[in-house]
């Protein structure tokens, strides 16, 4: 791990925590880390939780405590220490993250689109209530599908008969009956309008996005801004960045490449992309626990956005007159982990990621 990729890492860790509102400050633009000082503990140092410290409210040893808790563990990171008023202090084990990087490719590659599954709610029964409202309505749907990926065992259930326009949404409602006092009731600020009229302006995809990507609690922009085929739309990106991946892995058959997931792709760009899909399976878990899932749209985004700052640094096909070799490989593996997360995500959100966009 070289100190560009560390500093990533521990950005990564800055914006997974204002994510998950453990930290609420403004993500820096980068992180300074440097060699730890004779007398220091490790190898590298950061002094980010000082810097973080005042706008969050919190003493710079509680920011630092929050930020080691999403460092530790991560890819090529061997130990992470915290010293004085709050440094953190990182010993690198570079065996390690080439090892859990070999482990994360393959176990993408081996469990595709269902990859980041789990068992956390394993045996748990849940019953999830919305009132007659589409917003309401598209988002008790998907935290049912959230929590079924955490092993729950889910009943959707409407206040009142559904509108039949929901269907067109792929919204399916298990029981119509009052809300009991053991169900969970899911209340987004409401739309302002009916499937139908979402439907009409802006069909299925962008209706779903547009209503599942803003957290709860806010309203939810449903203009023509969802139909724009740029990457100022979230969507587009998240659409356009699989259709990538496939297209790469078309172009890599043609020369009879493919990708490697024993290979370890290097730079803080492949570091950073390989960190997220590491956070898929964690994602997947918070979104279902907080009956969010704006956070799995967001964390689409950021794969996807990861995806092209990687795609841009080092192509993972060959350019010009080069040959395919061990890093294209390694690379195409690391791409197409990314795709498959995307993939996954959009399935979830009950969105299409068609291979050609």
């Amino acid at each position: 791990m070289t100190p560009a990729d560390l500093s990533a890492t521990v950005l990564h860790a800055v914006r997974r925590a204002v994510e998950e509102h453990a930290l609420h400050a403004p993500v820096p633009a980068r992180v300074r880390v440097e060699r730890t000082r004779p007398g220091g503990r490790g190898e590298y140092a950061s002094a980010v939780a000082l810097q973080l410290a005042g706008p969050a409210a919190r003493t710079a040893r509680e920011v630092a405590e929050i930020l080691r808790e999403r460092v530790a563990g991560a890819p090529g990171i061997g130990r992470v220490e915290i010293t004085g008023p709050g440094f953190l202090n990182f010993t690198l084990d570079a065996s390690a993250g080439a090892d859990a990087h070999r482990t994360l490719m393959s176990r993408v590659r081996e469990q595709g689109t269902r990859y980041g599954h789990g068992d956390a709610f394993a045996g748990e029964q849940l019953e999830i209530r919305h009132a007659r409202e589409v917003r309401a309505a598209v988002t008790a749907h998907t935290v049912g599908l959230l929590a079924r990926t955490q092993g729950a065992l889910v009943r959707v259930g409407c206040d009142e008969a559904p509108d039949p326009d929901w269907a067109r949404l792929g919204v399916t409602v298990d029981v119509q009956a009052p809300p009991s006092t053991s169900s969970a009731e899911v209340r987004p600020v409401p739309a302002g309008a009916t499937a139908g009229e979402l439907l009409a302006r802006l069909g299925s995809d962008a209706t779903r996005w547009g209503l599942l990507r803003p957290a709860g609690h806010d309203r939810a922009p449903l203009g023509d801004e969802l139909l724009v085929q740029g990457e100022d739309n979230a969507l587009f990106l998240v659409r356009y960045a699989h259709s990538r991946v496939h297209a790469l892995t078309r172009g890599a058959a043609l020369l009879g490449c493919a990708g490697d997931p024993g290979q370890e792709a290097v730079g803080a760009e492949a570091h950073a992309l390989a960190a997220l899909v590491a956070d898929h399976p964690a994602v997947l878990a918070a979104a279902a626990r907080h009956h969010a899932p704006d956070r799995l749209a967001r964390h689409l985004e950021a794969v996807a956005q990861a995806f092209f700052d990687f795609h841009d640094a080092a192509s993972p096909l060959p350019v010009g007159d080069e040959k395919p070799s061990a890093a294209h490989r390694s690379r195409l593996a690391l791409a197409e982990a990314a795709g498959t997360v995307l993939a996954g995500g959009l399935s979830l959100l009950g969105i299409s990621a068609p291979r050609h966009l």
